[in-house]
């Protein structure tokens, strides 16, 4: 195990993005392999195992577009499920043996730069060692899980899970008294699913600061023969992606918000709403996410939808408050199925602690300040992720001069292109910081970025280079268009693990570039295009 491997590229993680990259390396000729903590393929979807783990981008833009891959898989739904994505993975790899390129269970540790060799070197806990010329983080935006810091959490005598932390076999919640705490994505779809479980002897308690402002998925079931009808158009469907902001097939319409009579935006929101998934957030008037007054119309349609469906008035007003919250878009939505009409039974019920907060753990449960004394068997914590940059900050990194990645990032993050940062030459990363990443379809990001890492490798290899490495200036500029391209949106203005506001102590600052797919490919071909302008070559 002392001896290292020597390779072109070591890529860390086998999710979407190292699976593409590993691909599309080894088809140029590249010596590459895969470094992955966990113990199978699948990214996110590999530690994604809680209760109702969903994809919510609609069929068929969450999938690698490898002809080899999509010409025999068939979904069977629009939003698969966490069990069918690790089918997925299964398959790919029986197309492509990519685990034959795969190291698992190995958790990189530190990752020095020697600048006299122009060599990375790799070390993992499980003592593998690599010397590598290149290396890519494709590490994803939720690598790095969050524990609020309330006191008590060992107290606790029942059962304690963190999303990303499930147990493999389940976790049976019949006639038991549960609990889950914090309402993003993860928050609601565990509360639909349990709420699907406890059956009538069964309490379930969700414990929220801010209200999600969930819309209806609206699921749709496909057989094999529809699929296959489908699969001629599927290049052309993939391809589509990288024309649209987000990386899906629709984008926001061109017409504004007061063009409309107030009958006929009704009626407009309406076909929002029944075609489901983010149309009514990403499908809507180009200016819903421009202008505030706007913003507050699709807002008063969202909260009326829900209160029609919540018929207890309390927990109405804190599931989807009279008053605007937020903007709408502003933090991440999730989508639901029947998520608000379960708080109708009795056993199900919203504990607002933005007024008044979790104080601590006891031993049979949760004591809000107040003193309020919830019992609990069991507690979900859907309490989020350092996103986007905790993964990159959490290996030890070190550049030039033994610079480490995390000091030069403590204050704030620096990128050029949201792939590499200055005085850490030959080392990338995908779907993370200052790139399209979470405003965007995972696969439509990572493909793109990938074909870039391997068309540098290419472009240097044929022109004998060794080294690139991005300038200061270049780093600046790219921040500072990350900053001008959100300011005026509802992502810009809104506290939320998009700008790290989810962490005490975190840097609040901008972490996804919102200039949309097309843009950001575009950038990418002309910085190869022009020699790799805002990088230095040797």
């Amino acid at each position: 195990n002392g001896h290292a491997e020597t390779l072109d590229m070591v890529i860390v993680g086998a999710g979407f993005a190292g699976i593409w990259l590993l691909n599309r390396l080894r088809q140029r000729g590249f010596k590459a392999k895969i470094v992955e903590a966990g113990s199978d393929l699948g990214g996110i979807w590999y530690w994604n195992r809680y209760p109702g783990a969903r994809v919510d981008s609609q069929y068929p833009v969450y999938a690698l577009s490898i002809p080899e891959v999509y010409d025999d898989w068939t979904w069977s739904s629009h939003y698969p499920d966490h069990n069918e994505l690790r089918e997925y993975f299964k398959f790919v790899d029986e197309r492509l043996q990519i685990k034959k390129d795969c190291v698992f269970n190995a958790k990189v540790t530190d990752a020095v730069w020697n600048d006299a060799e122009g060599v990375w070197s790799i070390d993992c806990d499980s003592g593998h060692k690599f010397m590598t010329k290149f290396w890519t983080a494709c590490t994803g935006f939720a690598a790095k899980r969050y524990f609020p810091d309330w006191p008590g959490y060992e107290d606790f005598k029942g059962t304690m899970f963190h999303s990303s932390f499930w147990p493999k076999e389940g976790v049976d919640v019949r006639g038991k008294r549960v609990a889950v705490i914090g309402t993003g994505a993860t928050g609601v779809q565990i509360t639909q699913e349990w709420c699907r479980e406890i059956g009538e002897d069964g309490n379930l308690k969700m414990f929220q600061r801010t209200p999600n402002l969930a819309c209806p998925m609206n699921q749709v079931y496909m057989t094999k023969e529809e699929q296959k009808a489908l699969s001629k158009g599927l290049p052309e469907r993939f391809a589509d992606r990288n024309n649209h902001y987000n990386g899906f097939l629709y984008q926001w319409r061109e017409n504004l918000t007061y063009d409309h009579s107030p009958e006929e935006r009704d009626e407009f929101y309406r076909m929002l709403w029944k075609m489901g998934g983010f149309r009514f957030l990403m499908n809507n008037y180009y200016d819903m996410t421009r202008n505030a007054t706007a913003n507050q119309e699709a807002y008063n349609f969202w909260r009326d939808r829900v209160r029609e469906r919540v018929k207890d008035p309390r927990k109405g007003e804190l599931l989807a408050p009279t008053e605007r919250p937020h903007l709408f878009g502003g933090k991440r939505l999730s989508l639901e199925q029947d998520f608000y009409d379960h708080f109708n039974k009795p056993n199900v019920d919203v504990i607002d602690v933005r007024s008044n907060p979790i104080d601590r753990f006891v031993s049979d449960g949760i004591v809000q300040k107040d003193g309020t004394h919830h019992q609990l068997d069991l507690i979900a914590l859907a309490t989020g992720f350092d996103s986007i940059t905790g993964g990159l900050k959490d290996m030890k990194i070190s550049g030039i001069d033994g610079e480490l990645m995390s000091d030069k990032w403590a204050k704030g993050t620096w990128t050029y292109l949201g792939m590499s940062t200055a005085r850490f030459p030959n080392f990338f990363f995908t779907y993370g910081p200052q790139a399209p990443t979470a405003f965007s379809n995972g696969p439509s990001c990572i493909e793109i970025q990938g074909d870039w890492i391997a068309d540098v490798l290419s472009d240097m290899r044929e022109k004998q280079l060794r080294k690139i490495d991005a300038e200061p200036q270049a780093e600046a500029e790219w921040k500072e268009l990350v900053n001008d391209l959100i300011k005026d949106t509802p992502r810009g203005k809104v506290d939320s693990w998009y700008n790290g506001a989810n962490i005490p102590g975190k840097p609040r600052e901008h972490l996804n570039y919102a200039g949309g797919i097309p843009r950001y490919k575009k950038t990418l071909e002309d910085v190869r295009a022009s020699n790799y302008e805002g990088f230095v070559l040797s």
